[in-house]
């Protein structure tokens, strides 16, 4: 195939994954697992505007954990990450970004979109490894300034009570979450940052960090 057929290619591809990426605005039925849930109503709203899916039509399964490959296909989702506006000398695959995906497997379009768009995310990125609280916040609060074009911050850094268990890299990211109220502490003041996170506290995480970019102009 000559380079000409791979932009074609491409351009093909492209143009199937911003349709992808869309939200979806048809008739859903509401998740019926979400009774005990403190996030039901943003839920129920991000599943409306077709931003996030159940693990099946009518479960959300709130209190399962996610997976690295899960968590960037909520953010890719979530921020209408693509490939429309990237060119390629040939067609990308999953393990051009991350040595150990597998270019079959069902992430494999979200790890691409992730490391063509500039995620700071390891090469060594293992898809299937739980993530945790703090590694979710960084790349979720990462894409959502770098979307939103926001401004820099002048932080009075909040008080964590289990700050120690703090990446040092992630600091920056986790307060300028609080300041935007993208997180909240417990009522212990504590993060637990290296708690595997749920598909709950994800799905909360981006309704709010969503709902500050549509109250926040930004930047020309």
């Amino acid at each position: 195939m000559n380079v000409r057929q791979n932009m074609i290619s491409l351009s093909i591809l492209a143009l199937l994954t911003v349709s992808f990426a869309q939200p979806s605005f048809a008739a859903t039925t509401p998740f019926t697992d979400l009774a005990q849930s403190g996030a039901k109503d943003k839920i129920l709203s991000l599943q409306q505007q077709g931003v996030i899916k159940g693990v099946d039509d009518s479960k959300f399964a709130p209190n399962e954990t996610i997976t690295a490959a899960q968590g960037i296909q909520l953010i890719v989702n979530a921020f209408d990450l693509s490939l429309a506006a990237i060119r390629f000398i040939k067609a990308p695959q999953a393990t051009d970004f991350f040595s150990k995906a597998d270019n079959n497997a069902w992430y494999a379009e979200s790890l691409i979109i992730a490391g063509a768009n500039g995620l700071e995310l390891p090469a060594d990125l293992d898809p299937n490894a739980d993530w945790t609280k703090e590694q979710f916040i960084h790349q979720l609060m990462r894409v959502m300034e770098t979307k939103g074009n926001l401004p820099m911050i002048k932080l009075v850094p909040m008080e964590i009570q289990d700050d120690q268990e703090l990446t040092v890299d992630y600091q920056g990211s986790i307060q300028r979450a609080l300041a935007r109220d993208v997180i909240e502490l417990d009522k212990e003041k504590k993060l637990h940052p290296q708690k595997p996170i749920t598909r709950e506290e994800a799905a909360e995480m981006i309704y709010n960090a969503l709902a500050y970019l549509k109250n926040h102009k930004p930047l020309n």
